[in-house]
């Protein structure tokens, strides 16, 4: 092999291989298709397939669909596609290989997305380094063996894409299991044996599940302490912006100014809970139990669970069941800016098992929801292997290790000669067009 690809392999560049064209807006667009027009490919219909305008075929640049389209401004410049035959749009490229298999091209276009992605041009809108673009080093096979390659692409990606949706499910089934445990927790559901067990093993009944308000369970609830944030100090100050995905980092926590006789006031303690009451994030929680000296921003509520009638942890599970955002939803005032005030949190409901089944209740969804955790971490190493698999078959396959040569091809040195001729020839023709205008 010679850097990087077989011996028999040629190396140029893409440009050398394709005629291009950019995609522009059409002076005539319809809802509907009409005499002379074709389908307009706008940014929405590349990455969709799904066809909303017809564009007047006179003032548009048409593509068929053994060419091949490349994003050229735009967040997504750089994405190539494949297939698709219209009038082309102004935020696309066309290209149109010379002797080249398009599918071939398109997968080393496909290839080099990222690397495209990494040196976009211009500011305001991105758009694709065309230095950087017609330059791409592209390993050139026989005729042939590109179509063998190409071929062979088209029976193994497909498989890692389907893998990849299978795998694209798993998060939303492990949220709808995590919202069923807590449904069945906060129902009685979960614990019904537990129940009948209890009653068998000590020969009493248990107390009835009851429906509480909030207040008649805290002992009190506040708003959050006004200041400003600095990075050096002795008191740390939540905010709602450092609780994120239910987790604290501390260390990255800011600190407070307090004055010490106002501190206990807002010091959190383990089992305290707080809510965002403000904002988008309006309603969320989170439960104190280990921290550093910390005192909570004005824009978060904290109230503090009487343990004696309530475990923290099953309250804070409770706050993350669909009927308390049931009740938060319709308690939420404003908008603009969504907020809930103390009043409003005071007066949930809250359905109230005895402490003791409170426990076991605790015990059984921190179990299972281990268990789902465990899921998700293999689904986040599974996810992360399939998304390099694909890149990893695509070098395999511009290394020349995906199909076997064969001695009867054309070779590709004499390949790129033709290739070579018939774009001189193509750009002879189209300066012909140009003068004759």
């Amino acid at each position: 092999m010679k850097r990087g690809f077989p011996e028999h392999w040629v190396e140029t560049t893409l440009k050398e291989v394709v005629v291009s064209k950019k995609g522009k807006k059409p002076k005539i667009l319809k809802d509907k298709p009409f005499p002379k027009s074709s389908p307009y490919i706008d940014i929405e219909a590349f990455e969709t397939g799904l066809i909303k305008q017809y564009a007047d075929n006179e003032s548009s640049n048409i593509c068929v669909p053994t060419d091949v389209l490349v994003v050229w401004d735009g967040a997504r410049f750089g994405l190539a596609g494949f297939g698709q035959s219209g009038s082309i749009g102004s935020t696309l490229a066309c290209l149109t290989p010379i002797i080249v298999e398009p599918r071939y091209l398109y997968k080393f276009i496909q290839s080099h997305y990222s690397t495209i992605q990494q040196k976009p041009k211009g500011m305001a809108t991105p758009h694709v380094d065309p230095d950087l673009f017609w330059n791409l080093e592209l390993p050139l096979p026989p005729l042939n063996e590109q179509k063998r390659i190409a071929e062979k692409l088209d029976t193994i990606l497909p498989k890692v894409k389907s893998a990849r949706a299978r795998l694209e499910k798993i998060p939303a089934i492990l949220k709808k299991f995590r919202q069923s445990v807590l449904a069945a927790a906060c129902s009685g559901k979960l614990t019904e044996d537990w129940r009948e067990e209890y009653t068998e093993r000590t020969g009493k009944e248990l107390p009835e599940w009851e429906e509480k308000k909030l207040n008649e369970i805290i002992y009190n609830i506040k708003y959050g302490y006004t200041s400003k944030s600095f990075s050096h100090g002795e008191i740390k100050y939540l905010r709602i912006t450092d609780i994120q995905n239910g987790k604290v980092s501390w260390e990255t926590v800011p600190f407070c100014q307090i004055e010490k006789n106002v501190i206990k006031k807002y010091l959190l303690e383990k089992n305290d809970i707080v809510f965002a009451r403000t904002g988008a994030t309006t309603g969320k929680s989170f439960l104190i139990k280990d921290c550093p000296p910390s005192v909570f921003a004005s824009y978060l509520i904290r109230i503090k669970p009487n343990t004696n009638i309530v475990s923290a942890e099953y309250l804070y599970f409770f706050f993350q069941t669909e009927y308390y955002w049931l009740q938060i939803n319709e308690n939420v005032a404003g908008i603009a800016q969504p907020n809930c005030n103390a009043q409003k949190l005071s007066n949930i409901l809250i359905p109230l098992p005895p402490l003791e089944e409170q426990h076991e209740i605790v015990r059984r969804v921190e179990k299972l929801f281990a268990l789902a955790d465990s899921i998700e971490e293999k689904y986040k190493k599974a996810h992360e292997r399939v998304e390099k698999l694909e890149q990893a078959i695509l070098a395999r396959a511009f290394r020349g290790e995906l199909v076997k040569p064969d001695p009867n091809d054309e070779p590709a040195e004499e390949l790129l000669k033709r290739i070579l001729e018939e774009k001189a020839k193509l750009e002879r023709e189209q300066k012909g067009k140009k003068r004759k205008k």
